[in-house]
């Protein structure tokens, strides 16, 4: 016993000097690497990473001033300089940017749309994970030393990261971020490029970058927006529909339906031929329907208010037909988009993974998974409005939805298209993960039934597009450069 204690104590002790030497803040940090190849990894907008390379960082004079400068704002921190670096210190440098868009996107929603919102979430981590493969080709090139590498003497109120300093990868996320977000919502272009030069002044007070690496990096960053921002003005978004609501039995009624033009907008990777890909749905007056239309009326969901998510065990999940907390599952899913499903999910599994001290891993993971979400979304209206499917309410009346019903054909299902996409991204990044992904996947499209909104077949195929649009992204993605 008392061998055992002491050995306790030992490994008690060793731990508390290895923390205290990973959480040290004075002196330089051990650089790298970190993805040193990351620079040509393929890119989207970018002919190359090195396409942007930028010139040589400051000689020593120079750097010997920076140096002043920073223990210059060293001296003055206080709490609320403290709180903004540690702010934009929480995950990858385009975390909080992903936090500030999809705010934004809802906030604004009457004029960015639900499905823009989509689209914004591509052209933004497309134009950070471009930006940050540019970065890291000049990073690499360069290969100058961390302010506290140079003079130990510098405090830093965070740990230096490690990779070169030239340039600021936050900058350059920052710079990207506030060049797309502004084109997308230009009535809060102010408050992004605020938020810009938050990001980027942060580093200079927790004194791990260079005030040139801020510099060089901003403009890198926004050189890289730019060039998403004039794809993004020739990708279709926003085309007038000059067609008309088919009429006849069996067909989808309304007026002004959602994103009727969709499937003509410019994919990233997965293009839609303007074929479908996936079987017709049952005749709408045939007896696969009328048994369809008896099950729906005969099912009544119920469960507590309060409950949001199933137990992560798979075999905790009640069947449809069962009903405990089939109400509250409606409402999760429904109220929430699918970004913000995907979004939080998506970054608590970089957090698991360490690849929030990986910035092209990191800008990789979200870039695939919000690339996926859009192309989907193409070929998802676009195969809707073949079809112009009816809706459970329009075939029979007597059925209630939980909700009010999108105002956009059946079939597939656009909850389950997407979450079919995105899910099978995640399965591909996190693999340890994938069968939890899945299972939470399915139960989203279930969720359309539950409240009566669309139709199974609506969803199972709706998972089975989305999974067949995102394994031609993640074809892409083992071709990248990243394995």
């Amino acid at each position: 016993m008392r061998r055992t204690g002491r050995l306790s104590t030992a490994l008690g002790l060793m731990s508390l000097v290895l923390l205290s030497g990973a959480c040290a803040t004075t002196g330089g940090s051990p650089r790298g690497p970190v993805e040193p190849r990351a620079g040509v990894w393929k890119t989207h907008v970018l002919v190359s990473g090195s396409s942007l390379r930028l010139p040589a960082p400051p000689e020593a004079g120079a750097t010997g001033r920076e140096i002043a400068e920073l223990k210059a704002l060293a001296a003055r921190r206080d709490a609320a300089a403290l709180d903004q670096m540690n702010y934009w210190d929480a995950g990858s440098p385009g975390f909080r940017w992903n936090e500030i868009a999809m705010a934004q996107g809802l906030r604004r929603i009457g004029k960015v749309g639900a499905d823009g919102n989509y689209r914004m979430m591509a052209l933004l981590n497309v134009a950070i994970y471009d930006a940050t493969i540019a970065a890291w080709d000049s990073k690499y090139a360069h290969n100058r030393p961390r302010p506290a590498e140079v003079d130990p003497s510098l405090t830093t109120a965070i740990p230096s990261p490690r990779t070169p300093s030239y340039p600021s990868a936050h900058a350059v996320a920052a710079g990207a971020a506030a060049v797309v977000l502004a084109y997308v919502i230009p009535d809060d272009a102010q408050l992004f490029a605020a938020k810009a030069e938050e990001a980027a002044r942060s580093r200079l007070l927790a004194g791990t970058e260079f005030p040139s690496d801020v510099k060089a990096g901003l403009e890198l960053g926004r050189q890289v927006g730019e060039r998403v921002v004039a794809r993004a003005r020739t990708d279709g978004f926003g085309a007038p529909w000059p067609g008309t609501v088919p009429g006849g039995p069996g067909k989808w009624t309304g007026t002004n339906p959602n994103f009727p033009m969709a499937g003509t907008w410019k994919t990233w990777i997965a293009s839609w031929n303007g074929r479908s890909g996936i079987p017709d749905p049952p005749a709408w007056n045939g007896p696969e329907m009328a048994k369809a239309v008896a099950d729906m009326k005969a099912f009544t969901p119920s469960g507590q208010p309060n409950a949001i998510f199933w137990p992560d065990d798979p075999a905790g999940r009640p069947t449809p037909n069962e009903g405990p907390k089939a109400t509250d599952q409606i409402a999760y899913h429904y109220a929430k988009l699918n970004h913000l499903l995907w979004g939080p999910q998506l970054s608590q599994k970089i957090f698991e993974y360490r690849w929030d001290q990986n910035p092209p891993r990191a800008a990789r993971a979200y870039a695939l998974t919000s690339i996926a979400s859009f192309d989907t979304l193409v070929a998802c209206w676009g195969t809707r409005y073949l079809y112009w499917y009816p809706r459970p309410f329009q075939i029979d009346p007597s059925i209630t939805p939980t909700f009010t019903t999108p105002n956009q054909p059946a079939y597939p299902s656009g909850h389950s298209c997407i979450e079919g996409a995105t899910s099978r991204v995640l399965e591909y990044l996190f693999p340890r993960d994938a069968a939890t992904i899945r299972t939470r996947a399915e139960e989203l499209a279930m969720s359309r039934w539950w409240a009566r909104i669309h139709w199974t077949w609506d969803n199972e195929n709706g998972l089975r597009l989305g999974r067949a649009v995102s394994d031609k992204v993640i074809e892409w993605a083992r071709a990248d450069g990243s394995q």
